[in-house]
């Protein structure tokens, strides 16, 4: 698939670190862009949760189109599943930004599949990250914990790293992020 001239943007971070709030507020900026592609996510879990606009699946309809081939990148984390439609193939070969949220894990698989691959890497403070996990309620105290190690002990290296801090007013994140995009 090395081939295409468009770039896969990958969009990493540790949850709470604002990934999904970025993407939608770039997603708005740039709805009338037609080399902007946002990337709707499969994911086991019920969409009435909150958070990201995704398409749910159940475990065995996402087991059953991964067997197929509908997926170009796919993983699992905290007992959920993820895929990443391989349609995202046909608008890399026609030249789009391809932005997509997915997890750290797939980085390499994407970066030997793909041509131009880009990581943005989204970091905050911990007491930032830490009051953003535990207002959303969604995790124990454990978990919390847990998450901030890993988000501390994770460091992000290879071609096409882009760190960037999401410690600013929402509105002024938002256009440095998008700003990304259209360089």
């Amino acid at each position: 698939m090395k081939n295409e001239t468009g770039t896969l943007w990958l969009v990493v971070g540790p949850s709470g670190a604002g990934k999904d709030s970025l993407l939608e507020g770039a997603k708005q900026r740039l709805k009338d862009s037609p080399v902007h592609v946002f990337v709707r996510r499969d994911i086991t879990r019920p969409a009435e949760v909150g958070g990201e606009d995704h398409t749910t699946v159940s475990v065995d309809h996402f087991e059953a189109k991964r067997s197929a081939g509908a997926y170009a990148l796919s993983w699992g984390a905290h007992g959920l599943f993820y895929g990443i439609p391989s349609s995202i193939g046909e608008d890399l070969a026609r030249g789009a930004q391809v932005i997509v949220n997915v997890s750290r894990a797939v980085i390499e698989e994407a970066r030997a599949c793909y041509a131009d691959v880009r990581v943005i890497d989204i970091k905050v403070p911990r007491d930032v990250l830490e009051a953003r996990l535990r207002a959303r309620g969604r995790e124990s105290e454990e978990d919390i914990l847990k998450r901030l190690e890993r988000a501390e002990a994770f460091a992000l290296e290879g071609p096409g790293v882009i760190r960037f801090s999401n410690d600013r007013p929402l509105a002024e994140s938002v256009a440095a992020f998008t700003a990304l995009f259209t360089r």
